[in-house]
């Protein structure tokens, strides 16, 4: 065998090796061909995609940045690079990468996807969505490009396209866990035929806690949907169950975070430190999730001067590569350690700098990542002229709503009862502090309060945010801007009640959480 024949035999085995998860043999295979060629770019960017499927992020960094060394015109390995730039919050190089890709005008249908999947990161949803529908014009009836393709519907309000969708994905691959919960979360149920058939399928993955998780949280929905509600928790229970067998959550971690906080960030530690970045763009909303952060950002981002940014990780991601911190936890006390250490004015500008990408073209514009609320002293040193709104919401709807809800990467303590409350009591202990500390630096906005009488919340917001009034903010469910949230849906109708008080249809079942909360000196009523 020549050797140019034994080189595409072992690349052939190790995309294979790949496909089926075989990562060992996978990086066999790419080492045993680069020693007998150092420059072949198929066994760099086989490197690269074993560094992501194994998540070795700076092994797929590196992988990538040799292909496009090697190949200039690598439009897969620059849309690879644009996503893993925009995964660390280095928005600028990710534009560059993807600038690249565009030069090449690539074809390629995965190439096309990903493009799309890096621009929906940048909350460029609108352009997101041509690149998943070239995708799909490109590779039709392949499920993985028709998912991305009706979520982008979904955030655009598209319900209908959406479902439509869906649909055919479960009929092409009718085990699809994702398809099939995505579905239930984009529409209302109004009889049980599909809830049957996601029993048939939940009961076919005893062993894989992943689709049980999105089975089982699909069920529930169409359960509540039909007010069928001891049903309905029975499955969320069952999913926050199989859901936190894939997780690692560290309490102890999270505690000793908190604590840190409380202890380190004072009003003294403020007053010593140089002045910041001037800019007054910012207005971050922050506080829980499900928690009504969406509803308010829609009602602020119908004024005419403001901008949605969307869940921005910016200015945490500023901390990390200020800090040089490298550990995989997204937030800890060794984090915000390193932060007390940062000049105020780099962390702003750099905040400013990589989120500008994201922030339109209006002078004020809205980051609504809920868990900014840890931030707040960084973002009064960083920022002093940023406003910050907390949404405040009754505990256990709060705590219910996060532990009923399927997220994606974040929020680890919301599948189980007890995690659940202790987490929340050491948020609500923590915004104590803050509020003690620095009075009038954020504004607290209530839910219940929001919802049942739109128009005096509002108002008063628009006042807090330095703004003129307009008539358009009591009217955000008209926008047709995307929402990439889990309220997608929710958010375009006009405010409602329905929410307030629904963990009373399951206060038997949700007990464990009422005492917890209780036991931490929370009230719950």
């Amino acid at each position: 065998m020549s050797a140019g024949a034994d080189l595409q035999s072992l690349l052939r085995e190790g995309f294979a090796a790949l496909e089926r998860g075989d990562f060992e043999v996978t990086g066999r295979c790419a080492q045993q061909a680069l020693q007998q060629q150092q420059d072949l770019v198929p066994a760099h960017f086989l490197v690269g995609l074993l560094g992501l499927e194994s998540n070795e992020r700076r092994t797929a960094f590196s992988a990538f940045q040799s292909v496009v060394k090697l190949d200039p015109d690598h439009a897969a390995a620059w849309a690879q690079l644009a996503r893993l730039y925009m995964s660390e919050g280095q928005v600028n190089r990710a534009d560059a990468a993807l600038r690249e890709t565009r030069r090449i005008q690539p074809t390629d249908p995965t190439v096309l996807d990903l493009i799309g999947t890096t621009l929906s990161l940048m909350g460029e949803h609108g352009a997101a969505r041509a690149f998943y529908a070239r995708a799909n014009t490109a590779r039709p009836r392949h499920p993985p490009f028709m998912l991305n393709l009706a979520n982008n519907l979904v955030y655009h309000g598209d319900s209908e396209r959406a479902d439509a969708i869906f649909q055919d994905i479960v009929t092409l691959q009718p085990d699809s866990p994702q398809a099939h919960w995505a579905l239930a979360t984009s529409r209302k149920a109004r009889d049980d035929s599909h809830i049957r058939t996601l029993r048939q399928l939940l009961a076919q993955h005893p062993h894989n806690p992943r689709a049980r998780a999105f089975y089982a949280y699909a069920i529930g929905k169409e359960l509540e949907d039909l007010q069928r509600w001891d049903e309905a928790f029975a499955a969320f229970g069952e999913g926050a169950a199989a859901r936190r067998e894939t997780v690692e959550y560290d309490e102890a971690g999270e505690q000793a975070m908190f604590d840190f906080l409380e202890a380190q960030y004072t009003p003294a530690w403020l007053d010593q430190l140089p002045a910041g970045d001037p800019d007054a763009a910012p207005i971050f909303v922050l506080g829980q999730p499900r928690t009504g952060t969406t509803l308010v950002e829609r009602i602020i981002t119908s004024h005419s001067q403001v901008h949605s940014a969307g869940e921005l990780q910016q200015f945490s991601l500023a901390l990390r590569r200020l800090s040089g911190y490298a550990r995989p936890q997204r937030f800890s006390a060794e984090l915000f350690a390193a932060a007390q250490q940062l000049n105020p004015a780099q962390i702003g500008r750099l905040y400013l700098q990589s989120s500008a990408r994201m922030r339109g073209d209006t002078p004020r514009f809205v980051d609504k990542l809920p868990q900014n609320y840890l931030m707040i002293p960084l973002i009064l040193a960083a920022l002093p002229n940023a406003k910050i709104v907390h949404l405040v919401r009754n505990p256990m709807d709060a705590c219910f709503a996060s532990f009923k809800q399927l997220f994606a990467d974040a929020y680890l303590h919301s599948y189980e009862q007890g995690e659940m409350a202790r987490h929340h009591a050491r948020y609500r202990k923590l915004m104590d502090c803050w509020r003690q500390r620095f009075p009038g630096r954020f504004l607290d906005i209530h839910y219940e309060q929001t919802a049942r009488d739109l128009e005096p919340s509002a108002r008063a917001l628009i006042d807090f945010l330095d703004l003129p009034w307009e008539d358009a903010c009591l009217d955000f469910h008209l926008q047709d801007s995307a929402v990439s949230t889990a309220s997608a849906v929710q958010v375009r109708e006009p405010a409602h009640t329905r929410s307030i008080g629904r963990w009373r249809r399951y206060e038997q079942q949700l007990a464990p959480m009422r005492r917890e909360l209780q036991k931490q000196g929370i009230p719950v009523d």
